[in-house]
């Protein structure tokens, strides 16, 4: 199933509120029958240099959305869902607050549950998007994406 490029990036964190809204969207659709949601949340690492307080994400923007769609369009390929939603942050993440959210609906559970676990490797694995560390004494760290 081709589906045309979506923007994934969200300035800032993503709210709770965008997260109800987008369940809330699905509740008309009865042909769904299990929903499976990750939410990648800001940790307070200590590093060497001290705890990180937040993340500032920056990615190739136009690199990532091509990148993707050819991601959602294996999953869709490989997986009977009836929708799949991804949303990133960009810009200033502070620790606690949420930065990824990926969202899939499928008439069964396994179903959904697997293609959201994939998307979410594929997405950490393969979308140029960096994620910059802020500690506490103003310092900052590339992330390591794991």
């Amino acid at each position: 199933m081709k589906h045309s490029p979506k923007n994934i990036f969200v300035h800032g964190a993503i709210t709770p509120t965008k997260i109800a809204e987008s369940i809330q969207h699905h509740s008309a659709k009865t042909d769904i029958g299990a929903h499976s949601i990750f939410l990648g949340q800001v940790r307070a690492d200590e590093l060497e240099g001290g705890m990180v307080i937040a993340i500032d994400y920056t990615a190739y923007e136009q690199m990532a959305l091509e990148k993707m769609q050819e991601i959602r369009e294996d999953i869709f390929a490989k997986y009977t869902l009836t929708c799949a939603h991804v949303y990133h942050s960009l810009g200033e993440v502070k620790v606690g607050e949420l930065c990824l959210f990926v969202f899939t609906s499928s008439k069964h559970r396994k179903i959904a549950i697997d293609a959201c676990e994939e998307m979410v490797e594929r997405i950490k694995k393969e979308l140029p998007i960096w994620g910059k560390e802020i500690l506490e004494n103003n310092s900052t760290s590339w992330k390591n994406n794991i």
